[in-house]
């Protein structure tokens, strides 16, 4: 194998879809008269839109898998851009390893998944499926993330308050601008990775804490679960956008029982949408339905929908439709980072 093989192999860049050039509703119009997944989707859609529309909801974007890396990137910053998501909860590689990664300048590129993999470990290629990422650049968005760890105060941080120092990093730094991370710190959004060891983070975290013994930063995911709750609890009435499921999922969806544990009667999630191709019959988290989610005291399950799905294929046609529709324009953005502003 040469550099050549691998610059050939690391060619085709992947686009990220545009829901402001592309009308979807005609298409989720006429889903919504079909039946199976295209009705679900449709009627998953209009669940989404109410959450918008109701004055008194606060709208939270849950993420899991790799969508972020397939296409949908510029989706989620402009729900966040057009003011239709008030929160984010993650899993650490859609916001470090993917959206952060392209801040830096770096791309993702189309693959085949039918190849060889030792080949590809040989020329430092790593494959998200049908996805190509450059392991020598994902290890230079490592070491970044130790230089920006490296000049922060050392105490605890909640992963909020960490990437939002990775947002005021990026305002100066940042070679590809309107990522997910800065947009968000642009309209006081906050991101919350609950597993932020899970991701690129990790890696540079360690580094940072071998280096300085004694005398190191670190994520305190209590403070996470602390910070959320507090919103769910400002925010009262809340809906809920969740690509795929996992930690994302749960860690949202538990805020109404901390909220009770503090002593504080919190609304369960009055809106509720999930896209996922998980199974229910393993009894996982990630599968788990949203009428489950009611015997916790954590979902209403009058304005539910589950969409099994491949994310990547619906979630663009439901926030496409979402933005055309216009009920975004008069919505108040809540700008919850601002209760956490010393």
């Amino acid at each position: 194998m040469t550099k050549n093989t691998k610059a050939e192999l690391l060619s085709n860049v992947v686009e990220h879809f545009d829901i402001t050039k592309i009308d979807a509703r005609p298409i989720i119009e006429a889903m919504g008269k079909m039946s199976f997944t295209a009705r679900d989707l449709g009627r998953a859609t209009d669940i989404f839109k109410q959450a918008v529309n109701d004055p008194d909801c606060s709208v939270i974007l849950t993420l899991a898998g790799s969508t972020s890396a397939g296409g949908c990137m510029h989706v989620y910053r402009d729900l966040v851009k057009y003011g239709m998501v008030d929160a984010i909860v993650s899993t650490g590689a859609s916001i470090v390893d993917m959206d952060f990664f392209e801040a830096l300048g770096y791309k993702h590129y189309q693959a085949d998944s039918q190849v060889d993999d030792n080949e590809l470990r040989e020329l430092y290629i790593d494959r998200i499926y049908d996805t190509y990422i450059d392991e020598e650049e994902l290890q230079a968005c490592d070491h970044v993330i130790k230089d920006i760890t490296d000049s922060l105060e050392r105490r605890p941080y909640s992963s909020r308050e960490f990437i939002w120092e990775m947002g005021k990093w990026l305002k100066t730094n940042a070679v590809k601008k309107g990522s997910l991370i800065e947009t968000c710190y642009d309209y006081n959004v906050p991101i919350f990775v609950p597993a932020f060891s899970d991701c690129s983070a990790g890696f540079g975290l360690v580094k940072h804490q071998v280096e300085n013994p004694g005398n190191y930063l670190s994520i305190d995911s209590v403070a996470d679960f602390r910070e959320l709750t507090d919103i769910k609890i400002k925010a009262g009435s809340t809906g809920l956008l969740m690509v795929g499921g996992g930690v994302p999922k749960n860690f949202v969806q538990d805020t109404v029982v901390c909220a009770e544990i503090l002593g504080v009667e919190a609304e369960m999630h009055k809106y509720a949408v999930q896209i996922t191709v998980a199974d229910v019959r393993d009894g996982a988290c990630s599968s788990s339905t949203l009428k489950e989610a009611a015997s916790w005291g954590k979902v209403q399950t009058t304005l539910e929908q589950m969409v099994f799905a491949e994310a990547g294929s619906v979630i663009p046609l439901l926030a496409s439709d979402a933005y055309h529709s216009c009920d975004w324009k008069n919505r108040p953005r809540r700008e919850f980072a601002k209760l956490f502003a010393k």
